[in-house]
């Protein structure tokens, strides 16, 4: 496959926009490199018979991908079957921090697990998204607290998102520009 042809669909669930912006960034980081781009929520996700590859990625919610993620995947696995699929989740274990948070960051919540396994993606990526202190019970920051989290407001690492990029970019041969697609703010 010519590396300027690479069509690749990027699509998304978000609760709140964080998973939204993630998948912003992703789509001009493949669009800098030459790839044929369509983003796209999951509710109007183009056909896939038009795309070499797909990027997927949802929000976390109850350690487990949003419904109409997995719904997507369930509905769509031959499809997924034929094309090479990156898929990323967005949520606070990667933020969590200290010797708790650094065990459950690298835990993989089974729901999670099984919509990964079941379409063999060519990787699988956790990323933190954003968490605001307002309207967080007492209950709620005291567990964050005690799980390992410290941090409130945007605490996605642009930087480790801009590599996973780049790694698509370069597993799809995709030629390097020069571009500097620089983050969301």
């Amino acid at each position: 496959m010519e590396s300027n042809n690479s069509r690749i669909a990027v699509l998304y669930a978000t609760a709140q926009g964080s998973t939204r912006d993630i998948a912003e960034y992703i789509a001009a980081g493949l669009t800098a490199r030459t790839a044929q781009v369509e983003l796209a929520d999951i509710e109007h996700a183009p056909e896939l018979t038009r795309f070499d590859a797909v990027v997927l990625g949802s929000a976390v919610h109850d350690m487990d991908l949003l419904p109409e993620a997995t719904s997507y995947v369930r509905n769509h696995r031959e499809a997924l079957a034929n094309l090479r699929v990156w898929l990323f989740s967005v949520g606070l274990g990667p933020a969590l921090r200290g010797p708790v948070g650094r065990i459950i960051s690298r835990i993989v919540p089974p729901k999670i697990a099984a919509v990964r396994d079941s379409v063999a993606p060519r990787d699988y990526r956790a990323f933190a998204g954003c968490y605001p202190r307002e309207n967080v019970s007492l209950k709620a920051r005291v567990l964050y607290r005690l799980m390992g989290g410290g941090r409130y407001g945007d605490l996605r690492d642009w930087a480790a998102i801009g590599a996973w990029v780049t790694a698509i970019a370069d597993t799809l041969q995709l030629p390097h520009t020069g571009d500097v697609i620089i983050h969301p703010s």
